[in-house]
């Protein structure tokens, strides 16, 4: 049986992924899924930099399945207030059903 859930999205510079995993965590949010990204947009052309010699300029999407709206909003307000000032970025929230809800929901069932 498919679950409600909230994604939200974060799309940034790649060297600020351990310190956004780290906001995630603390929220209470299970996990996230991060992969490399590229684009256009305010700041510029940016690449997913394959090949380079280093990923320091290159950005990261990442993505995270809340059970609550109000959690993905917490999680996406930390991370614009500490980063979006300085780096570039964008977050968004998409509406989303979890099919494996019990992987999701955790041992005690939603």
């Amino acid at each position: 049986m498919a679950k409600p859930a909230t994604k939200l999205v974060i799309v940034t510079e790649k060297l600020l992924l351990k310190k956004i995993a780290q906001i995630i965590d603390e929220a209470g949010a299970t996990g996230y899924s991060a992969v490399d990204a590229g684009g256009q947009g305010s700041r510029n052309v940016r690449s997913t930099g394959k090949p380079t010699v280093s990923g320091t300029y290159s950005n990261v999407k990442i993505e995270v399945l809340t059970d609550s709206r109000d959690m993905a909003l917490k999680i996406a307000a930390e991370v614009s207030a500490q980063f979006f000032d300085n780096y570039s970025g964008i977050a968004y929230l998409c509406e989303a059903e979890v099919l494996s809800a019990r992987k999701f929901c955790g041992p005690d069932g939603c």
